[in-house]
């Protein structure tokens, strides 16, 4: 069934019982349009017979061209809308890290308040990457390492239990990954978090907590098409040929076929002894397209598709609980409960979130409403 793109605040006609997601998208300009399209595409080849509408929003501070700005007031709901928003669940991803903690980014207080909306206000929650870092961070002081080398390309993630979400997942499965920085496991399992599957070359893939939404945490990006690598690649080569970073980057693992990675290294050798950015136009961009394949979609669907399933079901339950977790991860949490409870349950009782910002905003950006047109690109959906 087709993914409904749309920003109103009722179920558009005919839909009544359909799965409610909202996209809180940060990546960077350049990635921005793709990311939606990469999203949009993926639970499409996952929803089945779930009828899925999918909204965007956009957190303040992040930083933007007057392009990109342009694209997400024309296409966007700002984050006061979401508050109020009869969402089930949310996907929010990361961007591209300015400072050297996630805490002394511009929009950590926004990111950090939407954290605490989730926990409360959803079936469930993905948060991807940079995003799953800041989650990790926000709720159990987890902080991520910066890796020795740039976790870079495909990666064979093997599965570590039987989590409902990896339910007809194969035992192995190839997943992208472009980070920097990393979780350590023992940390996750420490807290409580139960690993769902993991790499010997990247570590942990993806995780899952169950509090009062399910929250799944991807270090991966199993959203990414064919070419997102590439793209990625070629960014950073661009980025070698202007000066703005030293080092000639690493290809990404497990990505170009022999005669592909043939031709980039030729055009590595030259780079190196011509450095210059008029030398971007010979990057053989063409070549390489043809040259990789999206050889892990199947498997991420399967798992959008446990996901959908999931929220379709505590929807239509009535219900806000989430799936089973392990019984590890449960006689962790009961631990953190009854130490909450000893302790006066201070980290149980969190203010009003929606109140408390309405009460102190006065920019407008977490409770004003917020240019509610859709991009002239997208099919509207009916009035409501």
């Amino acid at each position: 069934m087709p993914v409904l793109i749309g920003n109103g605040s009722h179920p558009p006609v005919g839909h009544a019982g359909c799965v409610e997601i909202g996209l809180v998208n940060s990546m960077p300009d350049a990635a921005l349009e793709a990311t939606e399209r990469q999203f949009i595409e993926l639970i499409d080849a996952a929803a089945g017979d779930v009828t899925v509408r999918l909204r965007f929003f956009s957190l303040p501070d992040i930083p933007r061209t007057a392009r990109g700005q342009l694209h997400v007031s024309n296409s966007y709901l700002g984050i006061g809308d979401l508050w109020d928003g009869p969402l089930d669940a949310l996907i929010v991803t990361g961007t591209e890290p300015r400072a050297s903690a996630l805490s002394d980014e511009p929009y950590w207080p926004a990111l950090a308040e939407l954290i605490d909306w989730a926990e409360h206000n959803t079936i469930s929650t993905i948060w991807s990457c940079l995003a799953a870092h800041a989650a990790v961070l926000h709720l159990d002081g987890v902080a991520r390492h910066a890796l020795a080398d740039k976790c870079f390309g495909i990666f064979d993630c093997a599965k570590a239990g039987d989590h409902p979400l990896l339910k007809d997942v194969p035992s192995s499965l190839p997943v992208p990954h472009s980070r920097l920085n990393g979780l350590p496991e023992s940390e996750l399992v420490a807290y409580g978090y139960d690993i769902l599957t993991r790499s010997a070359q990247a570590g942990v893939d993806s995780f899952a907590r169950q509090g009062r939404s399910l929250f799944v945490f991807f270090q991966g990006h199993p959203e990414y098409d064919a070419h997102s690598l590439l793209g990625e690649y070629r960014r950073d080569v661009g980025r070698f040929l202007r000066g703005e970073r030293e080092n000639f980057p690493a290809m990404p693992k497990n990505y170009f076929d022999g005669a592909t990675a043939g031709l980039l290294a030729a055009f590595r050798a030259r780079a190196r002894m011509d450095r210059r950015e008029e030398l971007l136009a010979d990057f053989p961009i063409a070549a390489a397209e043809h040259g990789v394949r999206n050889v892990w979609r199947p498997s991420a669907a399967c798992i959008y598709r446990n996901w959908l399933a999931h929220l379709a079901a505590q929807k239509a339950a009535g219900s806000r609980t989430g799936m089973p977790r392990s019984s590890t991860a449960s006689r962790v949490s009961a631990g953190v409960a009854a130490a909450n409870l000893q302790s006066g349950g201070e980290a149980l009782r969190r203010a009003p979130f929606i109140e408390r910002r309405r009460s102190n905003d006065a920019s407008g950006l977490y409770s004003g409403a917020r240019d509610r047109r859709l991009s002239a690109q997208r099919e509207a959906i009916p009035a409501e």
